[in-house]
């Protein structure tokens, strides 16, 4: 089947705006990134729901984009179809202790309103850039606490459309993991078990938070935050400082001076810039400290 005939279709099934040859770049954090064929926006569920369907009628491959934190598309662009969840899943809203929260919905902000409506367990969140469900995919983590240590359920509808609601046990969560890593899906929404808690002592930790945050990572330029994953007993900013990598730059792309787990675009920089730097970083950490990091960043596109 013609691409024109499954956009004809999609717009009939009047799931949101669909796109063609959409530059990516603007959608990313890192703001880096070609073209995809198909940029889609679903508004509801239902019209997720046939946009999934009818690309696997069509047999066109798609990926999801939040808010285009950790994730480095490549130069080409995407084949097949981008899925950018719509404003229709960008909310919050408190039911007793239960944050729930759209999958377009800010993982920080969410934080923030926790905090300003007396409930803790959300602190950790409040420098994690990205969607509550990038958040809820990657199980994302800081401080010492992550998604599964309030994660109650979630709204999924799965690749062939379908959708289902899914508990804790469910997830299979694990260290920056979760089911949807296995199987394909998308978080439409999600719910938080929260405990009341003194609104002063969430703000003062959340300013500490927030504090360090802005000593220690360069959040005024344009990166994807942590690259690589923390090994086992480690850190992986730790190891790149002790190799000596602060500062080591390929094309526009630079390891961060004040945080050596962030790669910075100056402007310009392209991703196959970021990609040697970050084999360069794996090489050198390597043979220097006998470790192999591991990327966080999730890539995105054709080489």
């Amino acid at each position: 089947m013609s691409i024109e005939r499954l956009i004809d279709e999609l717009k009939k099934a009047n799931i949101g705006a669909v796109r063609q040859n959409e530059p990516l770049a603007e959608h990313t954090t890192w703001k880096i990134g070609g073209p995809a064929d198909l940029f889609l926006v679903p508004e509801t569920a239902d019209g997720l729901s046939a946009a999934l369907a009818a690309l696997r009628r069509h047999g066109v491959p798609w990926h999801l984009l939040g808010r285009g934190s950790n994730t480095l598309v490549t130069d080409k662009g995407v084949r097949g179809a981008v899925i950018k969840l719509g404003s229709g899943f960008d909310y919050a809203r408190f039911e007793g202790c239960d944050a729930v929260a759209g999958g377009a919905f800010s993982f920080i902000k969410l934080s923030v309103l926790a905090g300003k409506a007396g409930l803790t367990g959300l602190e950790f969140a409040g420098g994690i850039p990205g969607s509550v469900g990038g958040a809820v995919y990657m199980n994302a983590g800081a401080h010492g606490s992550d998604v599964s240590r309030i994660f109650l359920s979630a709204d999924i509808v799965w690749e062939d459309g379908t959708k289902a609601a899914c508990s804790k046990e469910d997830m299979e969560f694990g260290y920056r993991h979760s089911i949807l890593q296995r199987r394909r899906g998308i978080v439409t929404e999600a719910r938080f078990r929260l405990a009341p808690g003194d609104r002063k002592e969430i703000a003062a930790a959340m300013a500490t938070y927030k504090d360090r945050r802005l000593r220690t990572q360069p959040l005024q330029m344009a990166c994807a935050g942590s690259v690589f994953r923390n090994p086992p007993g480690d850190h992986a900013a730790r190891l790149i400082e002790a190799a000596g990598l602060k500062g080591a730059r390929v094309g526009n792309a630079e390891v961060s001076t004040l945080h050596a787990n962030f790669i910075i675009n100056h402007g310009g920089a392209t991703a196959e810039d970021v990609l040697a730097l970050m084999r360069h970083i794996q090489d050198t950490v390597e043979r220097k400290c006998g470790i192999r990091l591991i990327p966080e960043v999730l890539l995105l596109g054709e080489r």
